[in-house]
């Protein structure tokens, strides 16, 4: 299962590369993993391909049609799994978000991810939001 999770990654991230605001949301999901396990998800959202030139497997995220499923409740999930995907549909696909509800009740483990999410889609790539007891 790790194998193919670590391919869809590599899939999803050739895709996104060199737009800030995909690679942001592909590396929420990624680091956020629970979406990417799930079959109705991938379904729904994910379209596979290949490279034209190389021939590289890529993975898109259509991040419209996973907010509107979220919402039409087609994707069950629990409150952080909704509001983590909401935020990466905001980031990529313009997705419309209440913020201050989309954060509220998040984890420090997601509110790390989504924090390093807005970073990355700002254009601040290298810069990582620290964890726990961590300082920078």
């Amino acid at each position: 299962l790790t194998t193919c999770f670590d391919d869809l990654a590599a899939a999803l991230r050739a895709w996104a590369k060199g737009l800030f605001t995909a690679e942001a949301a592909v590396e929420l999901l990624i680091g956020h993993r629970s979406w990417l396990y799930r079959q109705d998800f991938l379904e729904i959202a994910v379209e596979f391909s290949q490279e034209i030139t190389g021939g590289a497997a890529l993975a898109a995220v259509d991040f419209e049609a996973a907010a509107r499923a979220l919402e039409a409740g087609v994707l069950p999930c629990c409150g952080g799994e909704g509001r983590v995907l909401r935020i990466a549909a905001s980031i990529a696909g313009g997705v419309p978000v209440d913020l201050g509800e989309a954060v509220t009740g998040l984890d420090e483990n997601n509110a790390v991810l989504a924090a390093s999410a807005v970073l990355h889609a700002a254009g601040h790539r290298d810069r990582h939001v620290p964890v726990g007891g961590e300082r920078r």
